[in-house]
């Protein structure tokens, strides 16, 4: 296996801003994606506009962007009875968890992505979950993802590494990271073309992207903007 790595990367604001972060530090890398039958799936569909923007966003690493996988896990969906799988107003569920959080979702995500990555001969494993603003996903954890990376080497026999570079950032944070690895070019290419909004609406362009305005994912990017814009 090689130093290479591999993206969980959805097409939203936190994957893309991993992205770029994984060829800031590695010579290869490719990328993933999973379709599991989400509402806001239009993301998926803006994942080739990012990827071929970075060509003028990032143009020094663009060439060590390589091969993108898309994997059907249309049976997650099935089994999840979730706001994100349904046409469901979000809320709080009585255990006080979101009714967006789809149980296993990233413990699947990454044994596929590892799966892959075993195949592909790549090392590293990048994804986008964050304790700061992770909305109490108990699988967002960073206890969760280290436990994970324990299992996932045991039982391939593989010495994975798996990386969370946004846990410990919140929302303002991430788009002072991406300003960082790529300046307002790569800034600008995150806002028009990367999709947060849980409704999956992209017919409203906001000072901070596309989305209904309104939805816990939207309030989030909006707020992280915010912030963030305040400071530039």
């Amino acid at each position: 296996m090689d130093d290479g790595a591999l993206v969980l990367f959805s097409g939203g604001q936190d994957s893309a801003t991993c992205l770029a972060w994984a060829l800031d530090r590695h010579a290869r890398v490719e990328t993933v994606a999973f379709d599991y039958g989400q509402r806001h799936r239009i993301e998926l569909a803006c994942r080739d506009g990012f990827r071929a923007g970075l060509k003028t966003a990032l143009p020094a690493l663009a060439p060590r962007l390589g091969e993108d996988h898309a994997l059907d896990l249309a049976s997650l969906g099935a089994l999840s009875d979730t706001a994100l799988t349904r046409d469901a107003e979000i809320r709080m569920r009585d255990d006080g968890l979101p009714n967006t959080f789809v149980p296993g979702r990233n413990l699947i995500f990454f044994a596929f992505a590892a799966a892959l990555a075993y195949r592909r001969g790549l090392r590293h494993i990048v994804a986008g979950m964050c304790e700061t603003d992770y909305s109490g996903y108990p699988d967002c954890r960073d206890d969760t993802i280290k436990a994970m990376q324990v299992a996932l080497n045991l039982g391939m026999e593989r010495r994975f590494v798996l990386h969370t570079p946004l846990m410990w950032r919140d929302k303002a944070a991430t788009w002072r990271l991406a300003e960082t690895l790529g300046g307002s070019a790569l800034v600008d290419l995150i806002l028009e073309q990367t999709h947060s909004c849980y409704l999956g609406d992209r017919s409203r362009r906001h000072p901070w992207g596309y989305g209904c305005g309104t939805c816990p994912a939207c309030e989030l990017r909006r707020n992280g903007w915010e912030s963030y814009a305040a400071g530039r």
